[in-house]
């Protein structure tokens, strides 16, 4: 038997690692530069968090949730989404009680059982930030600024920053029912999902990817013809901040996130030629949420981004990135007795911050030098029984084919200046 995979994942191959860490190193970078700071949260979380903050009328909860009871016969589910557990941190951990807003950011597997497709696996990866404790629409614009400079600073072309606003608790209900009278009057044209849609969470009526109800989405009611004062107010004033900032964005009156805890921003980067099926990065701001899973009433917006998707769309545009680093040295050993002097040899030069592999096996000097080569090593560290006896090593240079005898305390003296 040959085992594999489970469907849906995927191996972390260590060609791949260069794209993840350029794109970890670079949204750190980002985030340290807008004051956040990294939270990690459990793999697995109580089920009813979920089923509370994302709502039991959702797909992810009805149908994509990794959930089981554990041996003490507890229901616990595999972090399906980022946001839940921040939020479920913040409040356990007393960060309600620091100044605030508090500012997150993480990087964490995500778990939902949905066909797998480009870029988008059954476990994926997310990197996404939160800002809890602050309702005012410049939060907003910083957050929707974070994201978009992840993606101009990772050089990706062709993306389109979607923004709308969906309401709250007190303008929303009176639009949900001018949305569901809308849909009602087109019942018989609207998919099998959109059916059920239509009485349990009829706001993703607009999000449905078939093409005939995505036709009966164009002409819909619009959210943002719905709001009432402080939600038109701070609709106002998030798009004011973001023509400050010069961030072009499109208002998408279909846009309104697969979640049920969303409360007036939500946005969305996708590549202009690929649409919704293909987004980079999506969130919203979810003022009730904190308070839905038990604490008091607290503003909050963030956004994740899929790793996995980035890797594509950094491949897909050619986007040269840098590579991880390589051994610098190897160490090769010829004749009797130098094996153990190279080993030590490799240590020590370890031990002053090179980047330094011991040869492998017993091959010859020639077997050795082209293991350098296929390992794009610039330096070779030879040490047969010549120079163990003159206490020298032979430095050879791969690059520019040149060599180098050297005694073996002025070899570590410059490696330790170095």
């Amino acid at each position: 038997m040959q085992y594999r995979a489970p469907r849906g994942t995927t191996d972390l191959l260590p060609e791949e690692q260069k794209y993840w860490r350029y794109i970890e190193a670079t949204a750190v970078d980002i985030c340290r530069r807008h004051g956040f700071s990294r939270l990690d949260t459990p793999v697995f979380e109580d089920s009813r968090l979920f089923i509370r903050s994302v709502g039991e009328g959702t797909d992810i909860v009805e149908k994509e949730m990794y959930t089981f009871q554990d041996r003490g016969g507890d229901s616990v589910t595999l972090r399906p989404e980022g946001t839940a557990p921040v939020c479920r941190a913040y409040l356990e951990r007393g960060m309600h009680n620091l100044t605030q807003p508090v500012r997150l950011y993480y990087f964490c597997p995500v778990f939902r059982y949905e066909r797998p497709q480009a870029g988008r696996f059954r476990e994926h990866h997310q990197f996404g930030v939160e800002v809890l404790g602050d309702s005012d629409p410049s939060v907003d614009a910083n957050v929707i600024e974070v994201g978009w400079q992840l993606m101009s600073s990772l050089e990706l072309q062709g993306l389109s920053l979607l923004v709308n606003s969906i309401g709250d608790a007190q303008c929303r209900p009176a639009y949900v029912e001018k949305l569901k009278g809308y849909y009602s009057g087109h019942f018989s044209q609207l998919c099998a999902d959109c059916r059920t849609r239509l009485e349990r969470n009829p706001l993703r009526l607009l999000d449905c990817k078939q093409p005939a109800c995505q036709a009966l989405g164009d002409d819909a009611p619009r959210s943002a013809d719905h709001l009432c004062p402080d939600c038109q107010d701070h609709w106002d004033k998030l798009q004011r901040y973001l023509a400050l900032m010069a961030i072009p964005y499109k208002e998408d009156h279909r846009l309104v996130r697969g979640l049920d805890y969303y409360t007036r921003t939500v946005f969305e980067i996708q590549p202009l030629q690929e649409g919704g099926q293909s987004t980079i990065l999506g969130g919203g701001r979810y003022d009730a949420l904190v308070e839905q899973i038990g604490g008091r009433p607290t503003p909050g917006i963030g956004f994740a981004t899929g790793m996995e998707r980035l890797v594509l769309n950094l491949k897909r545009q050619e986007i040269n990135v840098p590579d991880e680093p390589k051994p610098e040295y190897l160490v090769a050993s010829i004749g009797e007795g130098t094996r153990d002097a190279a080993f030590h040899i490799a240590f020590k030069m370890r031990q002053a911050g090179a980047r330094a592999i011991l040869s492998s096996g017993s091959r010859s000097l020639r077997g050795q030098l082209r293991q350098a080569n296929a390992l794009g090593v610039q330096y070779v560290v030879i040490v047969g029984e010549d120079e163990l006896e003159r206490e020298q090593v032979s430095v050879r240079d791969m690059m520019q084919s040149g060599q180098e005898v050297k005694p073996m305390a002025q070899f570590f003296e410059e490696m330790n200046k170095d």
